[in-house]
């Protein structure tokens, strides 16, 4: 059977206040047209359908209609489920209508394992399909006390526990895929994600993904990314479309499984077109050059955000005419050689020892803080080191 993994679609996201309601669209109807020319038997969606709890009406028009076409009046199975940024009720309040159309709508965390049969390929889907975990979604307290170690070890363990119990429900005979909208600790992150961490507390370990599963889809990092330390396949297929500018230069794309029983996984990326791409420009040599890459149409599709080096204020005269020329410029950020001077002066200070310790550490961790013993015995091993060094 052929699977189509997608993730993050944000409907209703603004870029500074400005709609993308459109580009959205976009992707939905590139979206159908991979189904179409993939052959694709079924559909699974990891979470975040909306940008918020109370998405505008545009938006979950935009959901429904497409959830319709790619359905092909129930020909095609797809299954959602919510992310941390849907409201879980809302989200599955279609159900029943959803239902007759053969989707899925899937709010709350379950350890309800959805079997599908795709008459297509005289085959069995088993999909583990665990939503947005979080405690008040879970209705469990999983620390009592107020330790975030503590707190983030329990969180592991019981989505673990978890996914062990869906996989019990797998079999030989079936294509089994694990699904949930979660945090896994190493994922590499953008701005643009709301964090679920909760400082490093709701991160799953990869190791704790079900190894039973052929291959696990996740949602919330929008970056595409495959899970190197998983015992089996793992992947964020990542958002549609770039929604901050720190994704800027990312290829965004959808994934596409073939999947038997019993056999590995082939896993391929099949990029997007659709959108219109988030542009750094830095203008370094001032207001001229702006002007000169405007004259040659550079990025003339873009969304940008414009760095510019320069003497003396812009007026307000000059700001309207760059956003006359390009409808794209989100930010216009004057840089004045004062301001480089303390830059620089700044990148080169010298940052206290146990804060890069610290920031290295949540880096390494998924967002962990280390604990003071742990500062105090890396400073130390740092100045016996020094104190060896000067004998």
């Amino acid at each position: 059977m052929r699977l189509l993994h997608t993730a993050d679609w944000h409907l209703g996201r603004t870029l500074e206040g400005r709609s993308r309601i459109e580009e959205q669209a976009q992707f939905l109807d590139e979206l159908a047209q991979i189904v179409k020319e993939e052959k694709i038997d079924a559909i699974l969606m990891a979470g975040d359908v909306f940008d918020t709890v109370n998405p505008p009406a545009a938006a979950e028009q935009l959901f429904y209609d497409s959830m319709s076409k790619l359905s092909e009046k129930g020909k095609r199975p797809i299954i959602v489920i919510a992310g941390n940024h849907d409201n879980p009720d809302r989200l599955s309040a279609a159900s029943p209508l959803a239902f007759e159309q053969n989707i899925t709508l899937i709010g709350l965390p379950t350890t309800d394992v959805q079997e599908i049969y795709l008459p297509t390929v005289e085959e069995t889907l088993k999909v583990g399909a665990l939503p947005y975990p979080s405690e008040s979604r879970l209705k469990e307290m999983l620390a009592e006390e107020d330790d975030e170690l503590l707190l983030r070890n329990s969180y592991d363990e019981r989505v673990g526990e978890i996914f062990l119990k869906m996989s019990s429900h797998f079999t030989n005979d079936s294509v089994n895929i694990a699904m949930s909208h979660i945090y896994v600790a190493g994922g590499s992150s953008t701005d643009s994600e709301r964090p679920i961490e909760v400082g490093g507390a709701y991160t799953v370990a990869a190791s704790s993904l079900p190894a039973a599963a052929q291959y696990v889809a996740l949602g919330h990092l929008h970056r595409p990314q495959d899970i190197k330390r998983a015992s089996t396949k793992a992947r964020y297929s990542g958002s549609p479309l770039a929604y901050s500018f720190s994704e800027s230069g990312y290829t965004k794309s959808v994934t596409i499984l073939d999947a038997k029983p019993g056999e590995e996984v082939k896993v391929t990326e099949i990029p997007l077109s659709s959108g219109r791409p988030l542009t750094r420009w830095k203008a370094k040599n001032g207001i001229a050059e702006v002007y000169q890459w405007l004259d040659e149409g550079k990025d003339s599709t873009a969304w940008i955000d414009l760095e510019i080096h320069l003497e003396d204020a812009l007026s307000l005269e000059e700001i309207h005419r760059l956003r006359k020329l390009h409808k794209g410029f989100i930010h216009i950020r004057p840089v004045f050689k004062e301001e480089e001077t303390v830059q620089v002066q700044q990148e080169q200070r010298n940052v206290p020892i146990e804060e890069s310790f610290a920031k290295f550490y949540r880096k390494q961790t998924g967002g962990a803080t280390p604990s003071d013993e742990l500062v105090q015995l890396f400073l130390s091993l740092i100045h016996t080191r020094e104190a060896e060094e000067e004998e």
